[in-house]
């Protein structure tokens, strides 16, 4: 079913808590808004946000002849979504299953799921280097144009349990975009004055020593924070912001190397 992938990316982090899902949905948002086709697999089953992120709840999928029909946010079916969240009945079920049912979904999302063409496909992924991104890695060795975006804050309890994930995807060998430095100071909502309520440039310091790419630092912004559950880019609601601009760079800059594909 990836067959028709231009290109895969995996949103991952050795930490839980760091924006993993922010991090997801703004990127795909954006590059639905610069007219790529774009699909957003969530395959954390014990934390299921992006549905609710994105204003899809209560959404059902559909067997198609081809296979599982995603949930689209738009009428033009710019961006497709898969979540086990569409396979709750409420917010507050809980998932508990063992690694092998886990695996077993997860297999099923990325060979059952029928995307049809896409630019982009982004993998929400949740914290650890445990089953689940084993079984995605087992998935995806064969599937060309793979690489993973790495998500940290600047602590360094974080930014330890990241090295974590860096070292994962070189051994399983999964290319790394980059780094992007999530709730890197708080920007006020009415000045834009950006202020580091934890400790600063962690990010940076950790791709600078591991010789990975810096992508950028997304600050902590209200403003930013009232766009979940409304399935809105951040690019089109707060043009001028830090965090637009940190995603319209990443945007750029994959958009030029999937062109090459």
């Amino acid at each position: 079913m990836l067959e028709q992938v231009k290109r895969v990316i995996l949103i991952l982090s050795g930490k839980g808590g760091v924006g993993k899902s922010t991090v997801s949905t703004q990127l795909a948002l954006t590059l639905k808004e610069k007219g790529f086709k774009v699909g957003l697999l969530d395959i954390d089953l014990c934390g299921p946000s992006v549905p609710y992120i994105l204003n899809l709840e209560d959404q059902n999928i559909h067997q198609g002849t081809e296979g599982w029909i995603p949930v689209y946010l738009d009428n033009e079916q710019k961006l497709g979504v898969m979540s086990i969240g569409f396979l709750l009945k409420s917010r507050n079920d809980a998932v508990v299953w063992r690694g092998p049912k886990k695996t077993s979904m997860i297999k099923q999302f990325l060979e059952d799921v029928y995307w049809q063409e896409l630019d982009f496909l982004i993998i929400d992924t949740p914290p650890g280097t445990s089953d689940e991104h084993i079984t995605v890695m087992e998935n995806l060795r064969q599937v060309p144009h793979c690489s993973a975006i790495i998500v940290t804050t600047p602590q360094e309890v974080a930014i330890e349990d990241v090295r974590k994930e860096i070292t994962f995807c070189r051994k399983t060998g999964i290319p790394i975009t980059g780094i992007i430095e999530n709730m890197s100071g708080y920007e006020c909502p009415v000045c834009s004055e950006c202020t580091n309520i934890f400790s600063s440039g962690g990010g940076k310091s950790l791709a600078d020593l591991t010789k990975i790419p810096f992508l950028g630092s997304v600050p902590i912004d209200p403003r930013v924070g009232k766009l979940a559950g409304r399935g809105v880019a951040a690019i089109k609601e707060l043009p001028d912001s830090r965090t637009s601009k940190v995603f319209n760079e990443l945007v750029t800059q994959l958009s030029e190397h999937t062109n090459g594909v």
